[in-house]
C-alpha cells in the first residue's frame, strides 16, 4: 500500500517540485481514515482537521460515509439501529474522536481542527488562523471571499423534530462536546 500510494503522489505533483521543497497538499474528507498511514509516509505533514456539526452530517441526504466505513467503524449492535442519523452521528462521533486524538497526541505542532460553522461564520478570521498555522502570509480576506460560502444546509438539524435531536445528542454526546457543539 505504502509503494501504491508515493507512486500516486509520484504521478500528481511533478517529482521536482517536491524535490526543491514545494509545499503540497489534498482535500479529500475520506483522508481522515487514513491519517496514521499518512503519517507514517509523510512523518512531517500538516492535518486540517475540517469538523462540521455531526447533527447536520446524520441528517445529510449524502450518507456514502456510512455506507462505506459504517460496517467497518461501527459494532455489530450500532449497525442494527432502525434509525439512519443515529448511525450516522456514531459513525461521525468515533472517526472524528480518533482523527482528533490522533492529531492531538502524535503531531501536536502540526494538527489543526477548525469547525465548518466557524469558517462560515468568521471565514477572515478563521482563514487567517489557517495561514497562520501553514506558516504562509497569503491574503486571508482574498481567499475567504473567493472561497467561502455557507451552504443552505448548515443548521439543517435545527429542523428535526426535538425528540429526534435529543437522540442523536446522546448517542455522541461526547464528541459534540469536545468539538464544541454542546455546553
Amino acid at each position: 500500500m505504502a509503494a501504491d500510494f508515493r507512486d500516486a503522489v509520484d504521478q500528481h505533483i511533478a517529482r521536482s517540485a517536491v524535490q526543491k521543497g514545494m509545499r503540497w497538499g489534498w482535500k479529500a474528507p475520506r483522508s481522515i481514515y487514513l491519517l496514521p498511514f499518512l503519517y507514517a509516509q509523510y512523518p512531517g505533514l500538516k492535518f486540517i482537521h475540517v469538523l462540521r456539526d455531526g447533527r447536520d452530517m446524520a441528517f445529510s441526504k449524502n450518507q456514502n460515509q456510512l455506507r462505506k466505513h459504517g460496517p467497518k467503524v461501527l459494532s455489530w449492535r450500532e449497525r442494527s439501529f432502525n434509525a439512519e442519523p443515529v448511525r450516522s452521528i456514531l459513525l461521525w462521533a468515533r472517526v472524528n474522536i480518533g482523527a482528533a486524538e490522533f492529531g492531538e497526541t502524535r503531531l501536536p505542532e502540526d494538527y489543526l481542527a477548525v469547525r465548518f460553522e466557524d469558517l462560515c461564520a468568521k471565514p477572515v478570521e478563521t482563514t487567517a488562523h489557517i495561514m497562520r498555522f501553514l506558516g504562509d502570509d497569503l491574503d486571508a480576506a482574498s481567499i475567504a471571499r473567493a472561497e467561502i460560502a455557507p451552504p443552505r444546509s448548515m443548521g439543517r438539524w435545527r429542523r428535526q423534530p426535538p425528540a429526534v435531536v435529543s437522540k442523536l445528542e446522546q448517542a455522541a454526546q461526547t464528541a459534540l462536546r469536545k468539538f464544541g457543539y454542546l455546553d
